[in-house]
């Protein structure tokens, strides 16, 4: 089969497609699917690049032990014992193990679930990963509706589906973007935009219920100011250092927070089927709707993840792993590009 193989960390030029063995039939547990269309997110840039350097304990110290790439959707094509929830032709999509830019994957079926029925394949790629972050991120932060919800980072692909998810849980939503991409946030529901480069997130003396930080560009004091007095702020990733990343920042709230009547809280986003299905109920609602800014080959994967690395992009990336599904992808496509109008139903809170 084709797939993505990754010779070291570094940059997209140690990436590159190749004729790899087809994996095992799935074990105990497990399907195997058929990729379709995978999508790409930040944290296949920094598995790239293996950094923070800290992630090698996990994924490798050289290199990493399996290439990058975990949000997959396409067609179920085995079965392994004890398997009852899935079957062989079943529209899916889930969050792999790493190795997901691939023609075929084996995944846990705990993590496999059936697919948006009014998205493509390319644009249910793309919800895994980051919309499970975002929707774990309001969870944490225990948004409800009437909040007023400040999304730092509202346009990237976690930021967009967290401000989506938000306006679905009755919140009023301020995004926090560069002025180019203004636009595309309000598309997503945000009342309000702040454009980093230009305005003080904190100068017009605002405050907010939830504060969720996924650049980690403001210092914590800075944030806890703009709290309401039982605020939350929630720290998801952000870049941070190159040994250890996000750690230090979240270790510092997590010492600061007892001294606060404001709730300091840190996410560490986890696989779960059970939010995919939630995920699904939004989507085929209209309130969850992925932003495909580019759409790349197989070939050309090593492309994507620059693409999504240099900061352009609104929404998600996507890579087309097999063409010929004629599924949804006109009237998708279309949409997308239109950024998402609003829809005015409204589906219970997950």
């Amino acid at each position: 089969m084709r797939a993505l193989v990754q010779n070291g960390y570094g940059g997209p030029e140690l990436l590159a497609v190749a004729d790899v063995p087809e994996p095992a039939p799935p074990g105990p547990g497990r399907v195997a699917i058929a990729v379709r269309a995978a999508g790409v997110h930040a944290g296949d840039v920094w598995i790239m690049r293996g950094e923070p350097l800290v992630l090698r304990a996990a994924f490798g110290w050289k290199r990493p032990k399996r290439p990058v790439g975990r949000d997959i959707a396409g067609v179920v094509s085995g079965v392994g014992e004890g398997v009852t929830t899935l079957a062989v032709g079943e529209r899916v999509f889930a969050e792999s193990d790493q190795g997901g830019f691939a023609e075929t994957a084996v995944v846990e079926a705990r993590f496999v679930r059936r697919a948006p029925s009014n998205l493509d394949d390319v644009h249910a790629a793309v919800v895994p990963v980051s919309g499970t972050t975002a929707l774990q991120a309001l969870r944490l932060g225990r948004v409800s509706p009437g909040d007023r919800v400040l999304v730092i980072g509202a346009s990237g692909g976690v930021g967009t589906y967290v401000v989506q998810l938000a306006v679905a849980l009755g919140a009023t939503v301020t995004g926090v973007a560069s002025g180019a991409k203004a636009d595309h946030v309000r598309a997503a529901g945000a009342s309000r935009v702040i454009d980093h480069r230009t305005e003080d997130v904190a100068g017009d003396g605002a405050t907010y219920d939830v504060v969720i930080d996924l650049v980690a560009a403001q210092s914590l004091g800075a944030l806890t100011r703009i709290l309401a007095p039982r605020g939350t702020l929630v720290l998801s990733a952000g870049t941070g250092s190159r040994t250890l990343g996000p750690l230090p920042r979240m270790a510092a709230a997590a010492f600061r927070a007892p001294f606060t009547r404001r709730r300091l809280v840190s996410l560490a986003a986890r696989r779960n089927g059970d939010d995919l299905d939630a995920l699904r109920a939004y989507a085929e609602a209209g309130e969850l709707r992925p932003v495909v800014d580019e759409v790349f080959p197989l070939d050309r994967a090593p492309e994507a993840l620059a693409r999504l690395a240099s900061g352009t992009v609104r929404g998600k990336v996507a890579i087309r792993v097999r063409e010929g599904d004629d599924e949804t992808d006109a009237a998708a496509r279309a949409s997308s590009d239109a950024r998402g109008a609003r829809d005015t139903r409204r589906a219970r809170p997950a």
